[in-house]
């Protein structure tokens, strides 16, 4: 079977780089489509204490009959669960709903500046790290200047920094700077939301070309650039489609032109993580 191809984290630890996103996917139904995210080749599974389906994944690593060493889960620390204390409570209960005894990846999913934690937030899971219990640790959703805080206050730097990109949103500045400072970038809403990105011409030509979907296309880029990415879908079909994208190989002149279709603030569909804050 194929397999995705592994990036290595400042810590030294893996991470499959393409992935398989759990967004808006209800727990009743998250134990069938990880399941066949799995059977389609995805070994590794991004869910998140906001997305309420941590029980349903946990049921799905459970059926798999895949080895614990096979399989990366990351989840995410909640904003009405930033705090020290909270934290570390908080992560106990992900835990229990995902079956594990040891994570993977810890994220703090939002920056929330006006709520002020994020510092403190960081200070447990470099304590959680220090414990064995999480692998390795990161953001999401975190500026420049959060990150370079949060190493300041505490010399450690975050694997991995998980926020909006796609080619309309590329991130090109944040990417550099991560590069710097040796943190991974993941993707999400990697293929953007709506059917604008999946009808752009340029990428249907390059689609037609390369004899594949738009959508492969896309991640395909995402890997060609070096980012984690976590494709969504509760659609079988697509879920085997996504994941063949692996084998999609774009060359130079391909990866420039989607670059070039950037639009840089104006192409983000989410919140500006600099200036959101909610529950």
């Amino acid at each position: 079977m194929t397999e995705s191809p592994e990036l290595t984290f400042n810590d030294g630890n893996t991470i499959p780089q393409l992935g398989y996103g759990v967004w808006q996917v209800e727990d009743n139904v998250a134990e069938d489509v990880v399941g066949k995210a799995f059977k389609a080749g995805f070994r590794h599974i991004d869910t998140a204490q906001g997305y309420k389906n941590e029980p349903g994944v946990g049921r799905a690593i459970a059926s798999s009959g895949l080895n614990r060493d096979d399989v990366f889960i990351t989840t995410k620390i909640w904003n009405s669960n930033q705090g020290y204390e909270a934290t570390l409570s908080s992560f106990e209960e992900s835990m229990q709903n995902l079956g594990l005894d040891t994570l993977d990846l810890l994220l703090i999913h939002w920056l929330q500046p006006k709520q002020g934690k994020y510092v403190e937030t960081w200070k447990a899971l470099v304590e959680l790290q220090k414990q064995g219990r999480v692998k390795s640790i990161g953001v999401s959703n975190f500026t420049k200047e959060a990150i370079t805080e949060v190493i300041e206050a505490t010399g450690v730097t975050p694997a991995i920094n998980q926020v909006e990109t796609h080619p309309y949103f590329n991130q090109a500045d944040l990417r550099a700077f991560e590069k710097e400072h040796g943190i991974l970038h993941q993707a999400w809403s990697p293929l953007g939301q709506g059917k604008e990105l999946l009808e752009d011409p340029a990428l249907q030509q390059i689609a037609e070309k390369r004899g594949a979907t738009v959508a492969q296309v896309v991640i395909a880029w995402h890997l060609a650039v070096g980012n984690v990415v976590i494709p969504k879908s509760v659609t079988e079909s697509r879920i085997v489609e996504n994941f063949a994208a692996v084998d999609v190989t774009l060359d130079d002149d391909d990866v420039a032109v989607i670059s070039g279709l950037d639009r840089g603030a104006e192409g983000r569909i989410g919140p500006d993580p600099a200036v959101s804050d909610f529950q």
